[in-house]
């Protein structure tokens, strides 16, 4: 998503050749001339289609507030975050907590997406793209904030418990969809976009919460 970002300049570039620096057309005009450019630019192949393209609502308007440096106006990132909390699904079955073994594999993974991949082969999360987990992997991003000891700063000891539900389906709700908290996160909306399924996200929160995995030893 980086290259919409940059939308605004790559635009002006374009547009000022073009019209050999005789004049500046509106914004307007440089962000078609620039979506034009952008869409010619890709083909779709196997699943990865240009449909990948299209910004919705929430990324199209906190992608232009970054590219102009100017900040969302809060009455409205509050409407965001609440239309993307309404798409949260939650667990079909009322369990949050999968098996911390497998959601370590997913966070590990950072396979799927891309045109050599099939629609039915899973996934990866890539949570260590972004992320520390483990005190064990060395090899992390640090784009997000460190998870270690996830569950156990707060103070999670029974992530089944009545005590722990808000923080268990905070943590469900943000990796299925991010902009649900924070309505610019750069955090991929994993379960809203269709990255990982129910299943795999209960595993992810297992990783997060659960006081036997290595997230909170």
């Amino acid at each position: 998503m980086k290259f919409i970002t940059r939308i605004p300049l790559a635009s002006l570039v374009v547009a000022v050749a073009m019209l050999g620096c005789a004049s500046v057309p509106h914004t307007s005009e440089l962000d078609r001339v620039t979506d034009e450019i952008v869409k010619k630019s890709f083909r779709s192949e196997g699943i990865a289609t240009v449909d990948r393209l299209e910004q919705d609502e929430s990324n199209r308007e906190c992608s232009m507030a970054e590219a102009y440096g100017t900040k969302m106006w809060p009455a409205r990132a509050k409407q965001i975050e609440e239309a993307n909390l309404k798409t949260v699904k939650w667990p079909s079955d009322g369990k949050f907590i999968g098996d911390w073994k497998e959601g370590e594999k997913i966070a590990q993974n950072g396979r799927g997406l891309t045109w050599t991949d099939t629609a039915s082969a899973p996934n990866g999360g890539n949570c260590y793209n972004c992320h520390q987990i483990t005190k064990e992997e060395i090899s992390f991003g640090t784009i997000g904030p460190s998870l270690y000891n996830y569950g156990k700063i707060r103070g999670v000891k029974d992530p089944n418990s009545a005590e722990s539900k808000p923080i268990v389906e905070y943590t469900w709700g943000k990796i299925w969809n991010s902009k649900a908290y924070n309505a610019c996160s750069n955090m991929p909306r994993a379960g809203h976009a269709g990255i990982l399924n129910e299943q795999q996200i209960r595993h992810v929160v297992g990783l997060l919460l659960d006081p036997n995995s290595p997230v909170n030893k």
